[in-house]
């Protein structure tokens, strides 16, 4: 049992104490009793690095660098004084690994990313738990001073707010991230071509989706963003709901009553009839066969593939991956 969930024996006490004292290990019912992102962002990134010692790791050194001009946004505790009394310049301090940084994260907002969602128990959609990973990556940026933006899309780009940095454009990116409405299906192509135009230099670009897509066909648009020398790291989405569905939970004792069943593609809206019991006995293999023909295509072109379940603590699924990144030579 995480701390969180150990200090109190409801939901919102449990909230209560994760304002009060963020830790590791937070259930994502706990984050969505914390309401604003802002909480949500900082509760998930300090149980991060509070539970774990990143302070020598790629991201979150703390040596200084060097200056750069000050921009409106900026936390001004990090002014240096001294130096504007010498240049009469408002001059930032960088530190080492906050240099020449510039992150972009692509959200999904298609309409099956608000679905299968665990509606009436708290815990967040797919959508909204990717809203929290998209939040706290952006606020680590930004603690390092480094430029981070957002591309909402889904089958064209639904919001954008260009890499920057400085905590204006952090609360920017927070208030695109509340404002998503989920709709239609999704254009990876259109949404890596957008992204590959509006990131000139090399950066990080971080790409949240639950990926009901061609494999093929997103390993042809992700190789948009490869060419260019982007450092890519692809986050696939699913919940309780997809990994064990209706069909598979029914009783052994039922299954042999009737067997067809009626799906609708919650982003097309096409209908299909299908037989239950034949697609109970597939469905983990073709399942396993998706998730690894898309580890294969991001693997192509050198992207990271992080596979998060909804019902995860994304402060350990996120220090998962900082630890995974930190080896990389």
């Amino acid at each position: 049992m995480s701390e969180a969930t150990s200090a109190a024996s409801t939901p919102t006490a449990t909230a209560d104490n994760a304002r009060r004292s963020p830790s590791r290990m937070i259930p994502p019912a706990v984050l969505a009793e914390l309401g604003s992102l802002d909480l949500v962002a900082r509760a998930i990134v300090d149980g991060v690095l509070h539970g774990a010692h990143y302070t020598d790791r790629p991201g979150f050194s703390q040596e200084f660098a060097e200056y750069r001009d000050y921009v409106p946004g900026d936390d001004p505790r990090f002014v240096d004084w001294n130096a504007y009394a010498r240049t009469d310049r408002p001059l930032l301090k960088l530190f080492e690994g906050e240099t020449n940084t510039r992150l972009l994260v692509l959200l999904d907002g298609s309409a099956s990313m608000d679905a299968f969602g665990t509606r009436g128990t708290g815990a967040p959609t797919k959508l909204r738990y990717a809203a929290y990973l998209a939040a706290a990556l952006a606020l680590i940026a930004a603690r390092q001073h480094d430029a981070v933006g957002l591309l909402v899309f889904d089958e064209q780009p639904r919001a954008y707010v260009p890499p920057r940095p400085g905590n204006g454009n952090l609360q920017a990116i927070y208030h695109h991230l509340d404002d998503v409405k989920p709709e239609g299906g999704s254009d990876w192509l259109e949404a890596f071509t957008q992204a590959a135009s509006r990131m000139a230099k090399r950066g990080i670009i971080a790409a949240i989706s639950d990926f009901y897509c061609d494999p093929a066909d997103f390993g042809r648009s992700l190789r948009i963003l490869g060419s260019r020398g982007h450092d890519l790291v692809v986050f696939h989405v699913l919940d309780e709901a997809e990994r064990a569905p209706w069909f598979r939970r029914v009783p052994r004792s039922r299954r042999a009553f009737g067997g067809h069943a009626t799906l609708r593609d919650v982003e097309t809206g096409d209908v299909i009839e299908v037989d239950a019991n034949d697609l109970r006995a597939r469905y983990p293999q073709r399942l396993a066969a998706h998730e690894q023909a898309l580890r294969r295509e991001a693997g192509a072109v050198g992207a990271d593939y992080v596979r998060l379940n909804a019902d995860e603590p994304l402060d350990r699924a996120l220090a998962g991956y900082l630890r995974f990144r930190a080896r990389r030579p």
